[in-house]
């Protein structure tokens, strides 16, 4: 029998594919279409890999238990219950296989994820709308896309309750596993793993052996199972994207554009032509998500999804579009670090790399440089700080350079004198194009200088710095103060020349 193709799923187009029809930088597309996290968890760094690549020539025979049992801890079930897939996609698929195939299947709600409808087709199912007489039924809780907390409905066929976004919403239906349901959860949700492809599926011993028997041997791979366990040796915490989602919910309420309420990471806005405002986002760089009825909107950090609300009132109240910032990262052995650089901007600086001194330090001259930044990310602090320090100046470096451009119309010149207590410090800054320093900090913290030298060498700027006292605290603070303040004084605007004879930089 001739096989007879599918309609296949769908992904939006790619940050490349968009950059190229709008005239942009692919770094510069700002997607809230997947409904993942804003940042990946500090838990995703190189070290995490080092011992499965160590052992990349070799299968896990054990089906990755210490991963397997870090779930079952979790949630307070035998590692017996607990099934790995690739995504919670995996399960979805084959459970609607397993259970429905040639059969019927319902969701609820009956506005629900796109891939139910897929899983039934490659089951050979048909979609009914009476979960009752259903051989399967899929309970989005909450459910995708209209972030809605769907009662759970007691049914004759295999209940399945997709709990991707469970952890925003504070609860679960972990106590329906013991009368049969199966419970699906995902790593690329809450926990920032969406490229690693990890979910696993929590079930009954004797359901999850039925699953288990069904599944590819090992269709997660070691790094992703690596990736995994490390995000849970942390402690998940989604305050943060929750209280932002409400915020973001009362901006859009503000502009006439009222979401529903959300027990997820993404809003959904009711409308009858979406489309439209999706393609007009788009010509600014911003991707959402248009669905039949609204338009879904994935919640990030403060300062994307003040991005999307400037595009939203150049659109909606015509005003000006504010410069957006420059996005960069960098990524190596010891550091993954992601920075977001406006220059000039307010003020609002976030530093979080886990050098707590140095992040404060990287915060001062930020602020005091007029600039908006934002620099997160993680390293091999357990070595010392000397990588993270390092990593963090020269991603912060990389950015200021990338702003600057050709260096056009900016004074390029700076100088400050800053004290602090006993502590007097003196910075003389060039946006030159030329990588030099010389820093004399009396006495130095530990890495201040080399901070600095860091800083001018892939900011290409010329650097001098004298700073003296008695307590190392307030001499490199008056330090970063004072080059934060000089470079603030190098980046005013004046005129529309490169200010050098030779016409460049």
């Amino acid at each position: 029998m001739k096989p007879v193709a599918l309609e296949a799923y769908q992904w939006p187009p790619s940050s490349e594919v968009i950059a190229q029809r709008v005239g942009l930088d692919p770094r510069s597309i700002l997607r809230f279409d997947g409904n993942v996290a804003a940042m990946p968890p500090a838990s995703a760094r190189p070290a995490a890999l080092a011992k499965a690549l160590a052992d990349v020539n070799e299968y896990d025979r054990g089906r990755y238990l210490p991963l397997r049992e870090a779930i079952a801890l979790r949630h307070g079930v035998g590692v017996d219950q607990v099934a790995l897939g690739a995504g919670s996609d995996e399960f979805i698929v084959l459970l609607a296989r397993i259970f429905a195939e040639g059969g019927t299947v319902a969701t609820v709600p009956a506005y629900s994820y796109s891939m139910y409808g897929f899983a039934a087709s490659m089951a050979g199912a048909s979609i009914i709308e009476d979960p009752m007489l259903a051989d399967v039924v899929f309970v989005c809780r909450p459910n995708n896309p209209t972030g809605e907390l769907p009662d759970i409905p007691d049914v004759p066929g295999q209940l399945i309750i997709d709990e991707a976004y469970a952890d925003y919403a504070g609860v679960d239906a972990l106590d329906r596993v013991a009368d049969g349901a199966i419970v699906l959860r995902t790593f690329s949700k809450a926990y920032g793993l969406a490229g690693a492809r990890v979910g696993y599926a929590l079930a009954t011993p004797a359901l999850t052996e039925v699953i288990t028997s069904r599944q590819a041997p090992l269709s997660v791979s070691s790094l992703s199972a690596s990736l995994a366990l490390a995000a849970l040796s942390l402690p998940l915490d989604v305050t943060g994207q929750v209280a932002e989602r409400e915020r973001l919910a009362g901006e859009l309420t503000a502009l006439g554009l009222a979401p529903l309420p959300s027990y997820t990471n993404f809003l959904f806005i009711p409308m009858d032509e979406p489309q439209e405002l999706v393609d007009q986002l788009m010509d600014f760089g911003v991707v959402v998500r248009a669905y039949e009825g609204g338009l879904r909107i994935s919640v990030k950090d403060e300062l994307d999804d003040d991005v999307l609300l400037d595009a939203l009132r150049a659109l909606t109240r015509g005003d000006d579009l504010p410069s957006r910032p420059l996005r960069h990262r960098r990524a190596t052995a010891e550091t993954l670090l992601t920075v977001r650089l406006r220059i000039p901007g307010e003020g609002r600086v976030f530093v979080n790399t886990g050098a707590g001194f140095y992040d404060h330090m990287l915060q001062q001259l930020a602020f005091h440089g007029g600039m908006d930044l934002r620099l997160e990310g993680v390293g091999d602090l357990e070595t010392g700080e000397h990588h993270v320090v390092e990593d963090m100046m020269r991603t912060f470096g990389e950015a200021l350079d990338e702003a600057l451009g050709d260096r056009r119309g900016l004074t390029r010149y700076g100088e400050a004198r800053v004290p602090m207590d006993e502590a007097l410090a003196h910075a003389v800054v060039d946006l030159s194009g030329r990588a030099t320093a010389n820093i004399s900090i009396v006495p130095d913290p530990g890495m201040a200088a080399h901070a600095f030298e860091s800083l001018a060498q892939t900011a290409r700027i010329t650097l001098h710095v004298t700073a003296a006292g008695e307590n190392a605290h307030h001499v490199a603070e008056a330090a970063f103060k004072a080059v934060g303040r000089a470079i603030a004084q190098a980046l005013v605007r004046d005129g529309n020349q490169v200010r050098s004879t030779k016409g460049s930089l």
